[in-house]
């Protein structure tokens, strides 16, 4: 048996990349897993590549959109057990540069969204509940080109410690993870894929261990954070950056 058999997840932004990674990883250790994301034929296919799935099309930045996907989970009838909030937009852009329509953009999913994907599943969340939000490392690092992104990181970072304070009379944990840089085809849909192997190579230059992360091991630690072997962990953003914060 899994370290999640019979429980009930969501993940958010869970057609490709670290999304669909966790999803199928929480999968594997037992757990029913219902993914959100914006792009349908895509959704439905990680869907059924992840067996124990079920796919509620939507956009995280609406609040019709994240009411449906949680009467879904409603009527399955068994609570929710782990929410990974993990939806972002992302993009580059100096101080100069940044533009009302690319502030806007970041803030809506990355800071409104990840609210209401929370609150919204305030009263489905079995008591023992994981909630994890997808941080990141450039929520402290300052790069340049990166600000309104860390900004919105460095919220989610407040809310993971504010929100563990007022759920944890009720059982529930709230912690983040926080990537570095992970090979996930989010650079190619930022910047092209003719770009994007020297922005990666720029990334990775900056990481100790000398190489990007996978999929998987952000997966594993969403994982570890969903499960009971995390139990004592509340308030926490384990980082998954092959060092870089830290060395």
């Amino acid at each position: 048996m899994g370290q999640l058999e019979g429980k009930t997840a969501v993940v958010t932004g869970g057609s490709d990349g670290i999304g669909l990674g966790a999803a199928t990883r929480l999968a594997q250790e037992g757990a029913h897993v219902f993914i959100t994301g914006r792009r349908q034929a895509e959704l439905e296919a990680a869907a059924k590549a992840i067996g124990t799935a079920t796919a509620v099309p939507g956009d995280v930045s609406s609040l019709d959109d994240l009411d449906r996907l949680y009467d879904a989970v409603r009527a399955r009838g068994r609570g929710l057990d782990v929410v990974f909030a993990n939806a972002g937009a992302a993009g580059f852009a100096t101080l100069e540069e940044t533009t009302e329509e690319h502030l806007d953009q970041i803030y809506r999913v990355n800071v409104r969204g990840t609210l209401f994907t929370v609150q919204k599943a305030l009263p489905l969340l079995n008591p023992g509940a994981s909630v994890i939000l997808n941080s990141s490392t450039r929520a402290d690092d300052g790069w340049e080109g990166f600000g309104a992104y860390g900004a919105s990181k460095a919220a989610l970072r407040l809310f993971t410690r504010t929100w563990a304070n007022e759920l944890k009379g009720r059982g529930i944990r709230v912690n983040a993870v926080s990537p570095g840089a992970i090979e996930t085809p989010a650079v190619a849909k930022m910047v092209g894929e003719e770009n994007a192997e020297a922005v990666k190579a720029t990334f990775r230059a900056k990481v100790p261990l000398g190489r990007h992360g996978t999929i998987e091991e952000v997966a594993a630690a969403v994982a570890f954070l969903a499960s009971d072997q995390s139990s004592f962990v509340l308030g926490a953003s384990l980082s998954v950056d092959g060092g870089e914060s830290h060395l």
